[in-house]
């Protein structure tokens, strides 16, 4: 479970084509989720069975035209940590550049596998320039093109050989697993401290299957969940401190190991892109959600319409998904930290809840008599009968429809509200299916 493969290379060398490739390819018959083309920097990939992510540095380049050395070098020397598989991308039409080198020494100094991808290898001749690459001490190149394919399911057998060898997982099962995630500075040490406070000793720690996934089990207080953490344990160097993307990388893996994420926002800073960043990845890859403002104490102005303005604002940024608690707490002041716990307690139960076949029947169909899909093309569609599907990972709905491909995103939309407005599944991603009946 949560293998990572990052891109690296200079600008406009197909990073992104790759990147599209790796995940975009399947990625279409994977999610039909709306929104996921805008953040282009993460998705999953799967390949002869293993599930692993895929993360393109040059995606978070802010002005990718003038990219000077230092940042490739801070992305690259970031990759270098967090990933399991570096594809260091290069240009066949190119040849060997300055910046190609430079890259090349950092990574020939890491442990990780790097695998060298010569792209844009769209012929014979090309395959034969390719040889050049060798200069770069990093071994054999694998010769691809990104944007026809020729070549990445070789370039896909070796990564995927490369990945570490499976841990057993050793966190119970059944408990449920709460992953403290935000910015730099955002306060989720402050948090994580608050809740565990001083008495270290009745916690353990149990090392997960990734690298560096530790999960710390809690239980006082008739709470018992583990805490994913994941950024305690290599600080080494601070050159990636000031990334911008230096926390969504951070965050990855500890998003993908948990149930329920609690998304850190800093209330003397208000929503960031970045913050926005890190709920896509908690989206795409389906886990609840609590949104705790913390540092609440500093704002001047509490009063209940600043609460309210705050709030909204934040359901506006993150909307179509609106349907989240939040709260307004201090690590520092230790206020409301006991309600951040409460609530993400019941919004992993809410993530198990069941709707009986019945139940559902009773309320939904009334609502869909009133309110039918819009008919397409003078075909008038019907939908006769609804339940709940039972062990997904997240609450899923069918309903069974005459003429299901002509039930568009906006009324599968509507189908969702009115189930959240019956049934509390705040916090928590739900999926609606439309099948042949």
């Amino acid at each position: 479970m949560g293998n990572l493969v990052a891109i690296v290379g200079r600008p406009n060398v197909g990073k992104s084509t790759l990147f599209n490739r790796l995940t975009k390819t399947r990625h279409a018959i994977v999610s039909d989720e709306a929104g996921t083309t805008r953040d282009r920097q993460y998705g999953k990939s799967e390949w002869i069975g293993r599930e692993f992510s895929v993360v393109d540095t040059g995606g978070w380049v802010v002005n990718s035209d003038d990219i000077f050395e230092e940042e490739i070098r801070k992305q690259v020397t970031l990759a270098t940590e967090e990933a399991d598989v570096i594809l260091f991308v290069v240009d066949v039409h190119n040849g060997v550049t300055d910046l190609d080198q430079a890259v090349a020494g950092i990574l020939r100094r890491t442990k990780k596998p790097v695998v060298l991808v010569a792209n844009k290898t769209d012929n014979n001749d090309l395959i034969y320039s390719a040889a050049e690459f060798y200069a770069l001490g990093l071994g054999d190149p694998y010769c691809i093109s990104a944007a026809t394919g020729s070549g990445t399911g070789d370039l896909l057998d070796y990564v995927v050989s490369k990945f570490p060898k499976e841990a057993k997982e050793e966190a119970d099962e059944n408990i449920p697993r709460f992953a403290v995630v935000g910015r730099p500075n955002a306060g989720k040490s402050s948090l994580v401290n608050a809740f565990i406070g001083e008495e270290r000793n009745i916690v353990t720690d149990i090392a997960g299957t990734t690298r560096d996934s530790i999960y710390t089990r809690y239980d006082k207080f008739g709470f018992d969940f583990y805490l994913v953490d994941t950024a305690g344990i290599r600080r080494k160097n601070k050159v990636t401190e000031d990334l911008e993307y230096y926390s969504v990388m951070r965050s990855i893996r500890s998003i993908e190991n948990s149930d329920v994420c609690i998304l850190m926002i800093d209330a003397t800073r208000g929503i960031e892109a970045q913050d926005l960043n890190i709920f896509q990845l908690i989206q795409r890859n389906n886990k609840s959600l609590v949104v705790v403002v913390n540092k609440w104490d500093l704002v001047e102005e509490k009063t209940t319409a600043v609460m309210k303005e705050f709030e909204l604002a934040i359901r506006n940024r993150m909307a179509p998904f609106d349907d989240f608690p939040i709260i307004f707490a201090s690590a520092l002041t230790k206020q409301r930290i006991f309600k951040v716990l409460e609530t993400a307690k019941d919004v992993f139960l809410s993530r198990k809840a069941r709707v009986s076949t019945a139940k559902l029947n009773e309320e939904m169909l009334p609502l869909i008599e009133a309110y039918p899909p819009p008919s397409i093309k003078g075909k008038y569609i019907k939908i006769k009968y609804c339940m709940q599907l039972p062990n997904t990972q997240i609450p899923s709905f069918v309903f069974y429809a005459n003429l299901p491909q002509y039930v568009k995103e906006p009324y599968k939309r509507f189908l969702e509200n009115k189930i959240r407005e019956r049934w509390n599944f705040s916090g928590t991603p739900i999926n609606i299916f439309i099948r042949q009946k």
